[in-house]
């Protein structure tokens, strides 16, 4: 079964996205802060992982480096409700995508990410 780590402080939006991608077969966890969001990512190996930007305990974009380096088949979905101007490394296994999301619009990036 593959994973999904979710780290957004929106808790409505971790545990809506969280039903819908269980349903979808999937093994999901949710962090509300990029410090617990790392430790999670470390111990549950996530496929795929959506980060928010705006997190209580730092810039959740400035850490998508780190998890593509220390997790090498990850892939990350950067979402936020504002455009931003972290500088962002160049990797095929990097999307921004912004709020609000739908659920037609989660199910086409996993059905693309060919999981």
């Amino acid at each position: 079964m593959k994973k999904i780590l979710i780290i957004d402080d929106e808790i409505d939006l971790c545990i809506l996205l969280k039903n819908f991608l269980i349903h979808k077969h999937f093994e999901v966890e949710t962090s509300h802060k990029l410090g617990d969001g790392i430790n999670q990512a470390k111990s549950f190996c996530p496929d795929i992982i959506f980060l928010d930007n705006n997190l209580p305990d730092s810039q959740g974009w400035s850490k998508a480096e780190w998890f593509l380096n220390e997790l090498p088949s990850v892939c990350i979905y950067l979402i936020s409700a504002f455009k931003s101007s972290v500088s962002l490394p160049i990797n095929p296994r990097l999307k921004i995508i912004e709020k609000p999301l739908s659920l037609n619009q989660i199910e086409k990036l996993i059905t693309l990410k060919h999981i």
